[in-house]
């Protein structure tokens, strides 16, 4: 490519199709309104079924989605995520593996109760995702795989060694995805936000002490607003974004800089 052909159209997502787990709450919400907004129909899987929110968002930018209540983890049903998306809108060109969560108990009181749960969720249901995702993405050669990581793929956690080691993992597997695919034009990255204002962290922020804590270790000295998320994620699913691979994106204010 010359570099004179270089333009807008390469943050296009005009006729692409993509999957988005949890995509109709929280972060998952910004990537499916971000993908739509360039372009790309959205299939939505979600334990959580949808208020009409997110519908009305994606249909409002003249694109088409579907949603499918399932549980991630059950046998099967990343093939049928694949296929309901392939059946929608006749490929799966992206995948985004949002859904996740994030039990909290002090290390002593934190056993297999809740440690089984987000392995489960946060590491076993993004690879079986991206594994059946691939196999429709391989023949095609073409493809993106973005894994949503967090600032505990860099650190630990306390209260939540769960969490730490399954963003750790997290890490580790989009880089081997990637040392596997980039042979066949798949790029497999990962975007790793920082301190968001959802309503995850909202008692965070009602607590004074706590939240300036938090801002203190910002050098953006603020929250992050989940429309903060959007860009990287159009641009990790855009043509743009072709020769990064493997590569875990923080999105965090400059958080782990200090």
């Amino acid at each position: 490519m010359d570099i004179t052909d270089f333009n807008r159209d390469f943050f296009s997502l005009d006729g692409k199709n993509a999957i988005v787990t949890g995509g109709n709450t929280g972060l998952g919400r910004a990537f499916s309104l971000a993908l739509a907004k360039a372009g790309a129909n959205v299939f939505v899987p979600s334990v959580m079924e949808d208020d009409g929110t997110t519908r009305r968002l994606i249909e409002a930018e003249g694109r088409r989605t579907e949603f499918l209540a399932c549980d991630l983890t059950a046998p099967g049903t990343p093939r049928a995520i694949v296929d309901g998306c392939v059946d929608a809108f006749g490929s799966v060109d992206i995948v985004v593996n949002s859904a996740g969560i994030c039990n909290l108990a002090p290390v002593e009181k934190f056993g297999r109760v809740q440690w089984d749960p987000m392995v489960d969720i946060n590491l076993t249901a993004p690879f079986e995702l991206s594994h059946e995702a691939m196999l429709r993405m391989i023949p095609r050669r073409s493809g993106k795989i973005i894994n949503i990581a967090s600032l505990f793929s860099f650190l630990g956690g306390q209260w939540s060694p769960a969490y730490a080691a399954t963003k750790h993992a997290i890490a580790g597997f989009t880089k081997a995805y990637c040392d596997e695919l980039a042979q066949h034009n798949i790029q497999v990255n990962a975007i790793a936000p920082g301190y968001f204002a959802t309503q995850i962290t909202e008692a965070t922020r009602a607590d004074p002490t706590t939240n300036q804590r938090v801002l203190d270790h910002i050098p953006a000295g603020r929250w992050g607003d989940v429309a903060d998320l959007m860009g990287t994620t159009v641009f990790l699913a855009s043509r743009a974004s072709d020769y990064v691979n493997g590569h875990i994106l923080p999105v965090d204010g400059g958080y782990l800089v200090r």
